[in-house]
């Protein structure tokens, strides 16, 4: 009966979800703005370290938007109120992430610390509905208190940053919490997850931050008319529907989505998979910058993309449909391209013309083994 009522049959993605998801869009761009300043052949320290906090925050507000909403969420009229609440407060999350950043933190983190009380007391109202159930209330309770304990160390960094002038208390706030999630919420279990739709959710993050990486090849385009630009812009389209494909591959392919998993890991594993999306929207675009040392932006971009299929496959690992036989050798392989690809890029890092072609047949050939490797889930007695 508590199943029943905590996992409807076919929960689908609401309308409302689809509008809350548009204000991320405009912060996703507020936070690549951070990468715009220069000095000593890359990105200014400070304004680096502001991206990582910004972009960790923000998908952290939203992948904790969309775990309760998972769970509890039933489309009613509270439901909205909250969620158009935060979607105003994310404006003031939006006009903070810029260049002058500093000016910025104490509205900043006003904005961030109500956000996650928010969210915290949507799990408190909660408690009067499922008074029938320890297990769900003591779940409830530890979500909440995670929130507020981490909204608390947020508004305290107010103070911290006008001492010291840095955020690291912001930065330990949300990788404490997202640890505390993992440890604290592992214990209630699968059943209250509808995952079909928790990783539906997590695949229309995905979509709209490959759309930024698509605007985001618009800057080849600048300027006159000229085979090179047209080069560097066709093999930038590329590289992004390569990785774009590999992601729909696992997704209706590898992932078993009607799996029974409290839903957590899957939700971490986004986190990174969709901050390295946003490196390498941002390293694409470094490659045109003649202010940034050319070893630096090869890192960044190369790091990003090593992130990118690490946590995808990491993904497929804790969440594939089948295991087969093979698995570990179809990694291998996996791991060794990998290898060859970095090794190719640091040969060829003074030659973009060539740098860039070779990204391209990277992705492609991950994404034709990945494809390959689809092709057999159902078939769980056949090498790989």
């Amino acid at each position: 009966m508590i199943r029943q009522i905590l996992q409807p049959k076919e929960k689908k993605v609401e309308y409302i979800e689809l509008i809350f998801d548009l204000i991320f869009v405009y912060v996703i761009g507020r936070n690549n703005s951070l990468l715009h300043t220069f000095s000593g052949g890359f990105v200014e320290p400070a304004a680096f370290a502001a991206y990582i906090l910004t972009t960790l925050a923000v998908i952290q507000i939203w992948t904790y938007t969309a775990y309760y909403i998972n769970i509890y969420g039933r489309n009613g009229v509270r439901d909205h109120v909250f969620l158009f609440i935060n979607m105003f407060l994310m404006y003031f999350i939006g006009e903070g992430t810029c260049a002058e950043w500093q000016n910025y933190h104490t509205q900043y983190h006003i904005a961030w610390a109500l956000i996650l009380v928010n969210i915290g007391v949507q799990y408190l109202f909660e408690l009067r509905n499922r008074r029938d159930s320890k297990a769900v209330r003591r779940h409830i309770i530890r979500m909440a208190v995670i929130l507020f304990a981490e909204a608390l160390i947020v508004a305290a960094d107010i103070l911290v940053f006008r001492l010291t002038r840095s955020s690291w208390l912001s930065l330990a706030a949300i990788l404490i919490s997202m640890c505390a999630v993992l440890v604290f919420g592992r214990s209630r279990g699968g059943d209250f997850v509808d995952f079909t739709h928790l990783s539906e959710r997590a695949m229309l993050y995905v979509v709209f931050s490959f759309g930024e990486m698509i605007i985001s090849i618009a800057s080849y385009f600048e300027g006159a008319f000229s085979l090179r630009n047209t080069y560097f812009a066709l093999f930038a389209f590329l590289i992004v529907v390569g990785l774009f494909l590999s992601y729909g591959v696992f997704y209706d392919r590898i992932i078993d989505r009607e799996n029974k998993t409290n839903g957590l890991g899957y939700m971490f594993l986004h986190i990174f998979i969709i901050f390295a999306m946003n490196n390498i929207t941002n390293g694409l675009k470094f490659m045109q910058e003649t202010e940034i040392d050319l070893m630096p932006k090869m890192i960044f971009l190369l790091s990003s993309f090593l992130m990118f299929f690490g946590f995808l496959f990491a993904l497929g690992n804790r969440h594939a449909k089948v295991r087969h036989s093979k698995y570990n050798r179809f990694f291998l392989r996996v791991a060794l391209t990998g290898t060859a690809f970095f090794a190719l890029m640091l040969f060829f890092r003074e030659n973009m013309v060539i740098n860039i072609a070779v990204t391209v047949v990277f992705v492609f050939v991950l994404f034709a083994m990945i494809r390959h490797y689809g092709n057999k889930m159902d078939e769980p007695g056949e090498d790989i």
